[in-house]
């Protein structure tokens, strides 16, 4: 931001995230230039069908974009219609959860619940400007202390009246807002665009498993049909077999046993959360209590793959392998545990991260909205191409090798990434309390040619 030139003169505000603003610039209660109102608390028991209308959501607001899927529908009357309903150009602030969450209604009049405030400028202050405000307030932390006793924060409306922002003159917060939408425009982009190159390495990586774990290393070796059309040709040395000739699967406890009259046992156990793609989350590993003469029946041991039951459809079958992190461990219901005996566990555990397992996946799953599921009965006709064992070792080695160039590249660009949404912020920070002005970048934009 070296570029752009700081206002001539400054006046010293108290409130610690602003500084200092341009000495014509107003540092005011949020109150004196938009409305706020919080919205309507819904009565699920009051719906007649009469005044039905769609509604916000906390859920439906994230930042600079609102969306309008499969919005549900509350009852309202008339009279509140007007009170709780947003209009073209209202601003959206998440009250609960993410405090601060902001974006601008771009629609007709639509209702909001109370986990929403509404903004609505009083005068002719822009709801754009004041959404880089909002987020340059988050980006400072200015609401992380709201409510800190509860479970979940909150931002009541009297306090978030209360609060104070900084306001230029009405014509100066549009020539910041264009300018600011120009700039992050261009950010964003790059932004997108290296966004993309690490969804392309990831696709190059899972190609890469997928070709060394159904073709093997040797180009000219001959090849076979290996009977299964989403792993088509396999070297002629190979076997398929199913799963279930080459390991065994192992199912989890279930919660609510009833331990009346029987000798228990507190033990740790994985959850789907803590059986990540590719990695062991066990940040936070929960217990359970069940009947000590069942504990070896659910017991983890070095060695094991652990997949998850169910799960986004790109990730139904993937974990990680067990190395005896913690002992002793067992695992929940939703978590296979798949031991080995006929090939090697890292050798499973790179064919079920390839396109043909995933692909065995999805056509076995059981699909809900939003997740599916595969049974251990499914799991076990899993179709395993196996080499010999020593070539086994000598595909994981090059895996090894290549997926850890990919990872790095990857590595690199979502640190680049972190460091330019870092500059975004900050830019736009830098301009809704002026201590740079963006005036002349507006005008500019504007005298430039079409």
């Amino acid at each position: 931001m070296s570029h752009y030139k700081p206002y001539p003169k400054y006046l010293k505000t108290d409130v610690a995230w602003i500084g200092e603003v341009p000495e014509h610039w107003m540092v005011c209660k949020l109150n004196y230039r938009f409305s706020v109102e919080l919205g309507k608390m819904l009565d699920q028991k009051r719906i007649t069908g009469d005044h039905l209308v769609r509604y916000l959501r906390n859920q439906d607001v994230q930042w600079g974009q609102i969306s309008t899927d499969d919005l549900p529908l509350m009852d309202i009357t008339p009279t509140e219609f007007e009170r709780y309903t947003a209009i073209e150009g209202d601003l959206l602030v998440c009250e609960g959860g993410d405090v601060g969450r902001a974006a601008i209604w771009r629609g007709g009049a639509i209702g909001y619940q109370k986990a929403l405030h509404r903004l609505r400028p009083r005068k002719r202050d822009h709801a754009a400007f004041m959404l880089n405000v909002l987020f340059a307030a988050k980006a400072r932390g200015v609401f992380s202390e709201t409510d800190s006793k509860a479970t979940i924060s909150h931002l009541p409306a009297e306090a978030f009246r209360a609060y104070r922002f900084p306001f230029p003159p009405p014509d100066e917060q549009a020539a910041i807002t264009t300018a600011l939408d120009r700039e992050t425009a261009r950010i964003d982009a790059l932004i997108a665009k290296k966004t993309r190159f690490i969804e392309l390495l990831k696709e190059k990586r899972q190609a890469l498993i997928t070709h060394a774990v159904t073709k093997g290393l040797d180009p000219t070796v001959r090849m076979k049909d290996s009977g299964v059309e989403w792993i088509g040709e396999v070297p002629t040395h190979w076997a398929v077999p199913k799963l279930r000739h080459v390991a065994t699967v192992q199912t989890g406890t279930a919660k609510g046993k009833d331990l009346r009259g029987a000798e228990s046992v507190l033990v740790p156990y994985l959850r789907v959360a803590n059986v990540q793609d590719g990695y062991l989350d066990l940040t936070d590993v929960a217990k359970i209590e069940i009947p000590l003469a069942e504990l070896g029946r659910y017991l983890l041991r070095p060695g094991d793959v652990l997949m998850n039951e169910g799960g986004d459809n790109d990730k139904l079958g993937r974990g990680h392998i067990w190395q005896g992190e913690i002992e002793p461990c067992i695992h929940q219901n939703h978590v296979f545990a798949v031991r080995p005996h006929g090939l090697s566990g890292d050798w499973l555990n790179a064919y079920t991260g390839s396109l043909a397992a995933q692909a065995f996946f999805a056509f076995m799953a059981k699909q809900t909205t939003n997740l599916a599921s595969i049974s251990s009965s499914s799991l076990m006709n899993l179709p395993v191409p196996c080499p010999p064992k020593s070539e086994q070792g000598s595909i994981l080695d090059y895996i090894k090798k290549m997926t850890a160039r990919i990872d790095l590249l990857a590595i690199r660009t979502d640190r680049s990434i972190a460091l330019i949404k870092e500059r975004r912020a900050a830019l736009i920070t830098a301009a809704v309390t002026g201590q740079i002005d963006l005036r002349d970048e507006s005008r500019a934009t504007q005298d430039a040619p079409r």
